[in-house]
């Protein structure tokens, strides 16, 4: 990019690459979730995934947030993400009632539809982070971790308005804000990506053999503690302890994430088109009843790797040309209404 540094530039190297393994690990969560109770591995492969791969979706998120978050380019944003969210919430109700017939939906623009709750919670955030702009940084993760395990006890359905996942993984999205790409690579240096690396193979082990106990309500962030079966007045230490986790396995995570400039990198600018388009591919494949024959060790494999496949091919270019004015849709008819509207009333 043009007037960035060498530094900034490698970072936005680093993030991107992570951004297209995070969404591969999207795809393939959702993709083998109807193994998880029939084919040996899916659940511990399940558990792992969704140990670290949402928490460092939403830093990575609020990471490039932090280049655009006040002004015209943030107000633009706003107004694009409420625009997908109503082109995507519409697609995807009207294709489960007449289409994959899904049932124990519910089709409100206020219950964002599964995967939606990303981009209803993103604006949350954003509008979030506007509103403690004058707080330090420390304050602001003080208040995101407290929100976060205070907004389990509400009496609420966490779904509507995705107000649990907003509050639950808004201390990731001010992480990813102030993160520090400088301090990162001073620390997470060759040997120790590799210890990081080898501690992420050990914690999916480790879920692989303790993980049955886990109820994997806790790694969603969508539920209230009464809904979780944990109605005790300390239910906010099993969340903090969650945190922990998540954290954990994020930092380990991240020393499988290259460096280095490749074809990934270019593949991870386009990762919104792999997050809202592919939930079509996995509930076709589920209306199919493809999955009746998949149900094997061979199967799985099957799965995981159509699961990279699709997210490869929904990443090119072509993919972007086709689809930029349902995906990214033009948001500058909004601005010039907007203030057509504010010179009247002056």
């Amino acid at each position: 990019m043009i007037g960035e540094s060498p530094l900034e530039a490698r970072g936005e190297t680093f993030f991107l690459n992570l951004r297209f393994m995070l969404i591969v690990t999207v795809f393939a969560g959702n993709a083998i979730e109807p193994l998880i109770g029939s084919v040996g591995g899916m659940h511990s492969l399940y558990l792992w995934i969704f140990s670290f791969h949402m928490p460092l979706f939403v830093l990575v998120t609020g990471y490039f947030a932090g280049k655009g978050l006040t002004g015209t380019a943030g107000r633009k944003v706003l107004l694009q993400i409420g625009l997908q969210y109503l082109i995507f919430q519409t697609l995807y109700s009207a294709l489960d009632a007449s289409v994959f017939r899904v049932s124990n939906i519910q089709h409100s623009f206020f219950a964002p539809y599964l995967l939606l709750w990303f981009l209803a919670s993103h604006a949350c955030w954003r509008l979030l982070m506007l509103g403690m702009g004058r707080w330090s940084k420390t304050a602001q993760i003080i208040f995101a971790v407290s929100a976060g395990i205070a907004i389990g006890y509400l009496r609420l359905d966490g779904v509507w308005f995705s107000i649990s996942r907003t509050f639950v993984y808004l201390p990731f999205f001010v992480i990813g804000y102030h993160f520090s790409f400088a301090a990162f690579v001073r620390v997470y240096k060759k040997y120790v990506k590799i210890a990081a690396a080898a501690a992420s193979v050990l914690l999916f082990l480790l879920l692989g053999t303790l993980g049955s106990k886990l109820p994997l309500g806790w790694l969603y962030g969508s539920m209230t503690y009464m809904q979780l079966g944990a109605p005790e007045w300390y239910a906010g230490v099993y969340r903090l302890g969650m945190y922990g986790l998540q954290l954990a396995a994020s930092l380990a995570f991240l020393g499988w994430v290259p460096y280095r400039l490749s074809r990934m990198t270019d593949w991870g600018r386009r990762t919104l088109y792999v997050f809202l388009l592919h939930g079509l591919v996995v509930r076709l494949a589920a209306a199919s009843g493809i999955y009746d024959y998949l149900g094997n060790a061979g199967g799985a494999a099957l799965v995981l790797l159509c699961a990279v496949s699709f997210t490869v091919l929904l990443s090119q270019p072509a993919v972007k040309r086709l689809l930029h004015p349902m995906v990214e849709p033009s948001v500058d008819w909004m601005i010039t209404l907007q203030r057509a509207a504010l010179r009247r009333s002056l």
